[in-house]
């Protein structure tokens, strides 16, 4: 089908008060990122980003501004009085703006961030193959009690009767094992000619999309229902611990998904892995690993425990020793970080570099080949290849107003417990003397050596030694006679 003949709406307009938080529902995160980017996410693999609608009504400018991004439109819904009340807004929307009526809408929450595309398309092919006017995706959980039912025609055909809410099934109805997931594909026009139909004569007193069922079928309409592969992915989150669930549910997901792309990942249940992460094959995650945001790391490579690394990208081969941090950066392959190393954003590593213990770097690049091993600050530095940072050895780079570039050369030798005061330039094959403070350009193969002369002065310690033990003390003064 012509993904200009389908749109798709996704219902963002909820406060989701049972939550006991400020923050709008579809904003809540699981897998790193929004509910409802994981909803848009999903949806634009059927449609193009325009083809998508989001009905936004709590908090509206901060749900926009969220995911603005993403190229979708806004349908705002300023009261909430339901689901078909959202529809409602959108039918509007449409026939104010101009847009052209797609001939089919699919529904979605903004809330079932584990709907998959697999799942979208299921519903969509459905819907065309069965010349429904309404299909509805439904799922069968291990206790229905407390969702409405989906009542088919006859066990094992498509067609379905009615959905009936919990507190008005019959007896016979109660044992109904389908619920209504709030996920459905309509002809658009057979939607759209029901709307002003709808009553809130319900004990919310609002307008329901479910009702469009009833009235479809009543016309001798077809409505159809395509169950889910799974429950978890089209039930939304109430409240912080059935997110927490959502949010376990998804990360192991994708841990098994690298794994089956041929990653190690020992006690996945352990790791935190977003769901944007890529992970080449025969690379290796330890337990305790955070692997965060759009973070990417090539084959080969071993990643251990207790390291953090987000938004940054790494290459083949790179060993991550235990507890480093990594925030929005660049490691080449075959570089050697940690144990506890720190690269702030802006950190470019190259390859074959060693970034080790202690170490900190910040808006730097370190070239190839070139190794800072122990307990060092590089930051706002460029340091070229096959360079040796001693151990201690920290670039100045601020000056209480602005931040300053050190420059330094390749193949220079940084002794240690150097300080080099930025703005300042290393040549290349330059060598900074041990405990020296630069605080001048360096020309090539110089040596700079910038500390006070040392002085020496032999015996000093035995004439300091004779000269307290020869010292009276306070109580050689004293009366012998003093009681204690």
């Amino acid at each position: 089908m012509d993904s200009n003949q389908l749109a798709i709406a996704i219902m963002a307009a909820g406060k989701g008060t049972r939550l006991k938080s400020k923050r709008p529902k579809v904003l809540h995160e699981i897998g790193g990122r929004a509910l409802l980017l994981h909803v848009i996410a999903a949806a634009r693999t059927a449609v193009p980003a325009d083809h998508i609608f989001c009905i936004i009504g709590h908090e509206a400018d901060r749900v926009r501004a969220a995911v603005a991004s993403t190229g979708v439109q806004f349908v705002p819904q300023p009261e909430q009085r339901g689901t078909g009340h959202a529809i409602q807004m959108l039918k509007a929307f449409f026939e104010l703006s101009g847009t052209t009526l797609p001939a089919h809408l699919i529904v979605l929450s903004g809330d079932v961030p584990l709907i998959r595309p697999e799942t979208i398309a299921s519903l969509r092919d459905t819907h065309l193959r069965e010349h429904a006017a309404m299909t509805i995706l439904t799922a069968v959980p291990p206790n229905p009690t407390g969702y409405g039912r989906v009542i088919r025609k006859a066990e094992g055909q498509p067609e379905v009767t009615a959905i009936v809410e919990q507190k008005s099934l019959s007896p016979d109805q109660l044992s109904a094992p389908e619920i209504n997931s709030g996920i459905y594909c309509f002809d658009t026009a057979a939607l759209f000619a029901k709307l002003d139909a709808l009553t809130t004569n319900n004990a919310h007193c609002e307008f329901y999309l479910t009702d469009v069922a009833a009235m479809l079928v009543a016309d001798g309409r077809r409505v159809v229902a395509v169950k889910a592969d799974s429950v978890d992915e089209v039930l939304g989150a109430n409240t912080i611990a059935e997110m927490m669930h959502l949010d376990a549910a998804m990360r192991l997901a994708t841990a098994h998904r690298l794994m089956a792309q041929g990653v190690t990942i020992f006690r996945p249940e352990t790791c935190v892995i977003d769901a944007e992460v890529s992970i080449g094959p025969d690379t290796v995650i330890e337990p305790y690993v955070q692997l965060l945001g759009a973070t990417t790391i090539g084959s080969d490579s071993r990643i251990r425990s207790y390291s953090v690394i987000q938004n940054s990208h790494l290459g083949d081969n790179v060993l991550v020793r235990n507890g480093c941090i990594l925030d929005s950066s660049t490691v080449a392959g075959n570089a050697i970080l940690g144990p506890y190393a720190h690269l702030r954003p802006e950190s470019n590593i190259g390859e074959g570099a060693h970034v080790g213990n202690f170490v900190e770097t910040k808006k730097a690049t370190l070239g190839k080949g070139s190794k800072a091993n122990h307990l060092n600050y590089l930051g706002d530095t460029i340091i070229g290849a096959g360079v040796n940072i001693g151990a201690g050895a920290i670039t100045c780079n601020y000056d209480g107003v602005h931040k300053h570039l050190t420059t330094i050369g390749d193949g220079a030798f940084i002794g240690s417990d150097s300080t080099l005061v930025a703005p300042v330039t290393i040549g290349a094959g330059a060598y900074i003397a041990a405990g020296s403070s630069i605080t001048e350009d360096v020309p090539e193969g110089a040596l700079a050596l910038g500390r006070a002369r040392q002085t020496t002065k032999p015996g000093w310690v035995a004439a300091r030694k004779s000269a307290t033990q020869n010292k009276p003390t306070s109580n050689e003064t004293e009366p012998t006679n003093q009681s204690r």
